[in-house]
Formats: structure tokens, C-alpha cells, sequence
């Protein structure tokens, strides 16, 4: 088959070559743009922030997708947004828009019917219009409260027909609405977090020790009294690889893990069964509060080089336990 026949060196340079020609030409597409990001930008930044509604992302085709990602990244950083498809709202999906919500609407030409037919409805129903364009002059332009300027000296399609450096110039304006917008209202990572609760930074910035820790009956612990026989006992039935010893009140001692039992068994002179645990337990332990956050957990193992902590509250009483295998469940490292 022709798709099996490998291309020849001088193919394989042509096509890198085409790669690299495309990059250049959008490249000096986002120049321009770049270079007209002006008071229109900032009105635009303006009317949203002054909004009482949601951002309502539109456009069709191309300009369609690109309006869909703008709204999801809208969304993630602080502004709330949706995209609307013109052909939908003009068949019921309008009532999804309230008159407190500013309209973003793309179309390269300014000229798409599906989003010009909306203009007539939103503007009697008190919605603001920005305008994200290729044409100052165009019918959309016009008809917006803010027009955005967006095109580019030419497309990177040999042909200049698919929208590609148009495409890559109107995306890249929408990032610099959210982020203008993102810094304005003082976004910040845990504000981000809180909408990407399932995602790495979610978790690492959401999930605090006492959602991971063991606690109750199953942490494990032992009195001071205790022979070493007993602790080891309460660690093989607890299963974390360490026991807390304790006071009366549950106030911390010490601990007592798998690699100071090691170490006491390297001591020929050692008696497992009849050795109190506090005379071989690790003095004041390394410990952390139930309302740390569960990544300072494992920061705080990685620089110690162990693999287990003990949860103590204010008066140095355990209420919980954890190790690297409860934060790996977690998805925290």
C-alpha cells in the first residue's frame, strides 16, 4: 500500500520545512495581534468585570471551537462563562441567556448569519456585546459595544482558506482576556483548585491530613508501660509500620517504627519480649496537625527520609496517623 512506502529524506525535509513555515507564519500573526492589544482590550476587560452575569461564548465552525475553549478557560480561572451554539439559540438555547450576560461573539468574517441572527433578540434584551473579529468594518464589528480586533496578515493554510493563524490569533486573545481578568479579580491557586477539585492541583491544594489520616481505633498506640512484644503486636494489627506511644491522655512520647525494630534487633542484647517499648522508642517524633494540608505530609517525609507520621493536635495529643501509602491512594505524590 502507498501509505506503507516510507518518504525519502528529500520528502521527509519538505514536510519539516512545511511544519516550521507554519509556525513562522502564526507567529507573525500573534505579533500583530499583540500589537493592537489596546483601550479596546481594556474596555472589553471592563464591561465583563462589570458584569452581573455570566460571559456567553459564541461562534460557528472554526470560531465555534475556539469560542468553546475560551469559555472553558473563562470559566476555570474565575469568570464564569458557557458557550452557546448560534444555530441552537436561534431554535430555544436563547433562554439560556439572562439579561445580566455579556456576549462574546467570533466570526473572522463578522459576517456568520447563525450569530448575526441573535444580535437583534440580545440587544432588546439589554445584553453587551464584545466582538472578536478579523474585519473593523464588518456588520459584527459594527454592532458591538467592543470590537476586538483579531487578523492576521494571512492565513498559514498555503491556499489562505482554513482558518489557521486567524484560529491560533483569536485563542490567543481569549487567553489574554482570562488572564487579564484572572489577575484583576485577584484569582489565586486555591481559587483555581476549588474548580478543578478532581485534577493533581486540586488534591494537592484541597486534601488536608484529616481527610487521609487513620484515626480512632485505627491508629495505632500503645502506653509507655508497654513491652516491646505488645507494641509489636498493636503494629502488625494496625498495619501502618509504626505505633505511637502515649501517656495516660494520649499525649505523644514517642514512636516506635519497622526501622527502629531493625535497628533493636541488630542489638545482640536485646529481649523482644521483656524490653520496655520506652526504653528503645524514637524520641520526639516528627508530627503534623490534622488541618495541615496532605502535601506539607509529604513534603515533610521527603525531606526526613520516612515513610510515616503521627497526627497531634494542640496539646500533643494523637488523633491520627498516616504513611506514604495513604498519600499515593490520595494521589498526592
Amino acid at each position: 500500500m502507498a501509505n506503507d512506502i516510507p518518504a525519502t529524506p528529500d520528502a521527509s525535509s519538505s514536510l519539516a520545512a512545511s511544519g516550521r513555515r507554519v509556525f513562522e507564519i502564526e507567529a507573525r500573526g500573534l505579533d500583530a495581534v499583540a500589537a493592537r492589544i489596546d483601550g479596546a482590550f481594556s474596555a472589553a476587560c471592563e464591561l465583563i468585570l462589570a458584569g452581573r452575569g455570566r460571559v456567553v461564548c459564541t461562534g460557528m465552525g472554526k470560531s465555534g471551537h475556539i469560542a468553546r475553549k475560551i469559555a472553558a478557560t473563562l470559566a476555570s480561572t474565575g469568570t464564569p462563562a458557557f458557550y452557546v451554539h448560534p444555530g441552537e439559540a436561534g431554535h430555544g438555547d436563547l433562554g439560556m441567556i439572562t439579561d445580566a450576560d455579556v456576549l462574546l461573539a467570533l466570526s473572522y468574517s463578522g459576517e456568520s448569519d447563525e450569530v448575526l441572527m441573535l444580535l437583534p433578540v440580545l440587544k432588546r434584551q439589554g445584553n453587551r456585546l464584545v466582538a472578536m473579529t478579523g474585519r473593523a468594518a464588518s456588520t459584527l464589528a459594527r454592532e458591538a459595544d467592543v470590537h476586538l480586533d483579531v487578523s492576521v496578515p494571512t492565513e498559514a493554510c498555503p491556499l489562505d482558506l482554513a482558518p489557521t493563524s486567524s484560529t491560533t490569533a483569536s485563542l490567543a486573545m481569549g487567553d489574554a482576556l482570562a488572564v487579564a481578568l484572572l489577575e484583576a479579580r485577584g484569582f489565586t491557586a486555591d481559587d483555581f483548585a476549588r474548580s478543578h477539585p478532581a485534577g493533581t492541583l486540586g488534591r494537592r491544594l484541597l486534601l488536608h491530613i484529616a481527610d487521609v489520616m487513620h484515626a480512632g481505633d485505627e491508629v495505632p498506640k500503645v502506653r509507655e508501660t508497654a513491652r516491646l512484644s505488645e507494641a509489636l503486636v498493636e503494629m502488625s494489627r494496625k498495619r501502618l509500620g509504626m505505633t505511637a506511644i502515649v501517656d495516660g491522655q494520649d499525649r505523644l512520647l514517642g514512636l516506635f517504627t519497622d526501622g527502629d525494630l531493625r535497628r533493636t534487633l541488630d542489638d545482640d542484647h536485646a529481649d523482644l519480649r521483656n524490653t520496655l517499648i520506652a526504653e528503645v522508642m524514637t524520641h520526639a517524633p516528627k508530627t503534623i496537625a490534622p488541618d495541615r494540608l496532605a502535601v506539607e505530609a509529604a513534603q515533610l517525609m521527603e525531606a526526613h527520609k520516612i515513610n510515616a507520621l503521627l497526627v497531634v493536635d494542640e496539646e500533643r495529643r494523637v488523633v491520627g496517623a498516616l504513611n506514604i501509602h495513604d498519600l499515593l491512594r490520595a494521589r498526592v505524590v
